[in-house]
């Protein structure tokens, strides 16, 4: 028999092993069960193909049973619960069921090794000893009482307390008869005895849409993926010889719906990959689309890391797109956010009532700059959570890469800080050794687990070999963004042209250290918010000049060495800033000189992939070489890009309304150089200004060259 202190606890929701009193257990001769639940007057129970075993008695009236059962074996039960209004309720008891997690999980989960969390974590609909169901499976170490609610059970806590395993921390419970589409939560008392906010599942696969915050049960994924030509292709290429040209999109304000609603993944693959396909980009690299709650943040504030936003869609829709993508030769990245998350009751935060996820002191776990908490990286469960996570995308969904946002917060424990607000590491120093640590082994797992993928890191800073290997002592990252470039062309661009000769290192400059890192020019969203203005708007003179300004970047951006990325709506030059709360401004496209930007783009990225001068060497000083570095006077910048066996490809940059006939320069070799490119030709919406699609250079390489004011120029050796 059950004593009264036992019975309280069980139907209070108190009992730290309900495993030990509920269910079937051994009795005398025979077994007995028992079982909570609610309100119930009468409770029979059964085996699981309707035999009867017996009547169970009322311990409690709050709903508690228990009885002598006629069963040989342990085995679950079905009880049958009568209500005082006659209605019944049939459940099979979750109680009567073993573990579905083993010690080695235990093991490696605490020793911080597990390559398979998403398998074991969160939500799975599987057959547990030949019964269907869901298992759940949450880490909360220092949680007095862990219990899984949903509609499945009136969201009450008592009824579905979990099993917890001390050794790893984590708790489970399979509940049988739970179907994909259930909503769910945890329900958490902390280890003070606070009953916590309900929080949502850390490993959640799908969620709620929000406002909504609770996680739902996803049926096990089924998509049958036909890209294995597109993901062949690029775990055999080398990414820094490729060509790589992104399009940066916010999948929420690209288009909207006939109905002002968002697009979802299927009318996105309808729409999205054919427009990018078309204007020659090679990647689609979407904001942050893993869920978050509020949409300002852009998805930067995710809470939700392994569930694709229910903005769009369920996950399969996800799926259905990147598949599309890849069969149309579209790689598609994913922007990854491990730097920090938001401080929502529902999400990580104080998890089992202490900092579980997050440093416990604030001069370590919050982020003064977005208001929100730092991932403790310095804990193994932590470290492999995120780790796992970016395994995770690229093996569910076949992402072909992760840009890592905001890494130079990550890697300085003085970011944004005053004196006084950081500690040192060990050593005294403000490097966070421990973020270091941990994007070295993601990168090492990433890179080991899929050859073909890539991450890029968003750093900002100085910080040494961010894309070297990590066995070299670097971070380990494919590429990184070159904020240097941007900010520096960007000041040239909007100075006055006749300032511009005396600023002539703010484009010269960056060639100096263009080859340290295996570098992306971006031009992101960050440069086009927040009163900075859209691109066309940041060129200085009037429209006509601030168009062909704009051309005339473009090509000297996909002339310079490194990959490409332009953010949705600049490939049109869009006038507004970008809004995440409007679709962009495609009624602009029926203005020519709109267009124009726009044909411009799809043909520099046309010449991009089909030329390897232009990217076989973004990443090797081999690639580049000067041809004139001194045109300061006349605003001309003009380089040579090469590779092995081609033919090389000169660039030549002028960023004056002047129109200079006849302009003196020596190329790389005498012949016959085409013009493959010219930013001011009519087409584009420019003068028309140009060499008639030759230049002819003498025996020593000399040559009279037309540079239309405010254009770029390419020209190809025709030997």
């Amino acid at each position: 028999m059950l004593s009264a202190e036992q019975i309280d606890r069980l139907v209070e929701g108190r009992d730290p092993d309900p495993f030990a009193t509920l269910g079937v257990h051994p009795a005398d001769n025979g077994f007995t069960a028992c079982v909570l639940i609610p309100d119930a007057v009468s409770v029979a129970a059964q085996t699981l193909d309707g035999a009867a075993m017996g009547d169970l008695t009322s311990l409690h009236p709050a709903g508690l049973f228990q009885g002598a059962v006629a069963i040989r074996q342990r085995q679950p039960l079905r009880y049958v619960a009568r209500y005082a209004d006659g209605s019944d309720y049939a459940l099979i008891d979750p109680y009567g069921f073993g573990p579905v997690l083993g010690p080695m999980d235990d093991h490696f989960l605490a020793e911080g090794s597990h390559a398979r969390l998403f398998d074991k974590m969160g939500a799975h609909v599987l057959t547990h000893e030949g019964v269907a169901g869901v298992h759940f499976a949450v880490w909360a170490p220092n949680a007095r009482r862990v219990s899984v609610v949903g509609d499945f059970n009136q969201w009450d806590g008592r009824r579905g307390v979990m099993r917890h395993r001390v050794d790893s921390g984590v708790w489970e419970i399979f509940l049988p008869a739970v179907e994909p589409g259930a909503a769910y939560k945890f329900e958490i008392i902390g280890a003070d005895g606070v009953l916590l906010p309900l929080k949502a599942d850390p490993f959640a696969f799908k969620s709620e849409l929000r406002p909504s915050t609770a996680s739902i049960v996803a049926a096990p994924p089924d998509h049958v993926w036909g890209d294995a030509r597109h993901r062949d292709y690029w775990q055999k290429a080398d990414a820094r010889r490729e060509p790589v040209s992104i399009y940066e999109v916010h999948a929420g304000s690209w288009q909207l719906a006939d109905d002002g609603g968002f697009l979802d993944w299927d009318e996105m693959t309808r729409r999205l990959i054919p427009y990018v396909v078309g204007m020659g980009f090679t990647h689609i690299e979407f904001l942050p689309i893993s869920e978050y709650p509020y949409d300002p943040s852009w998805g930067y504030q995710t809470l939700g890391l392994y569930a694709p936003t229910a903005r769009f869609g369920d996950p399969a829709g996800f799926a259905r797109f990147v598949d599309g993508a890849h069969r149309a030769g579209v790689g598609v990245i994913l922007d990854w956010v491990p730097a920090h998350f938001p401080t929502d009751d529902h999400g990580l935060a104080h998890f089992d009532g202490t900092a579980l996820y997050e440093h416990a002191d604030p001069k370590k776990g919050f982020h003064p700059d977005w208001n929100t908490a730092i991932y403790n990286f310095g804990r193994r469960e932590v470290a492999q959570f995120l780790v796992n996570n970016a395994l995770f995308w690229a093996e569910r969904y076949h992402i072909d890469g992760l840009r890592v946002d905001a890494v130079a917060s990550m890697l300085y424990l003085d970011y944004s800080r005053e004196p006084g607000e950081w500690i040192p590491n060990d050593h005294g120093g403000r490097e966070n050794v421990e973020a270091v640590a941990f994007l070295q082994e993601m990168n090492r797992a990433l890179y080991g687990a899929q050859p073909g993928i890539m991450t890029i890191a968003e750093e900002s800073t100085s910080w040494p070999n961010v894309s070297h290997p990590v066995d070299s002592g670097g971070l380990g990252f494919g590429f990184k963004w070159n904020m240097g470039f941007m900010h520096d062309t960007l000041r040239y661009l909007q100075r006055d042209p006749v300032h511009r000769a005396h600023h002539h290192d703010d484009i010269t400059f960056g060639l100096h250290y263009a080859f340290t890192e295996n570098f992306v020019l971006a031009l992101s969203h960050d440069e086009v918010v927040h009163g900075k203005a859209s691109l066309l708007h940041k060129m200085v003179g009037d429209d006509w000049q601030k168009f062909a300004t704009l051309r005339a970047y473009y090509g000297l951006m996909w002339g310079y060495p490194g990959k490409k990325l332009l953010f949705m709506g600049q490939e049109f030059a869009q006038r507004g800033e970008w809004s995440e709360g409007r679709a962009l401004d495609w009624h602009l496209l029926d203005h020519a000189a709109h267009l124009g930007v726009q044909y411009l783009v799809g043909d520099l990225n046309r010449l991009y992939r089909s030329r390897l001068a232009l990217h076989a060497r973004d990443c090797e000083p081999e690639g580049f070489e000067w041809v004139l570095v001194d045109g300061a006077a006349d605003c001309v910048f003009a380089w040579q890009r090469r590779a092995p066996g081609v033919q090389p490809i000169v660039v030549i940059s002028h960023f004056t309304p002047v129109l200079r006939h006849g302009y003196r320069m020596r190329l790389p070799s005498g012949g016959r150089w085409r013009e493959i490119l010219n930013s001011d030709a009519a087409d584009y919406g420019g003068s028309g200004a140009g060499n008639m699609g030759m230049v002819m250079a003498d025996e020593t390489g000399w040559a009279n060259i037309t540079l239309p004011p405010f254009a770029t120029l390419m020209l190809e050796l025709d030997m």
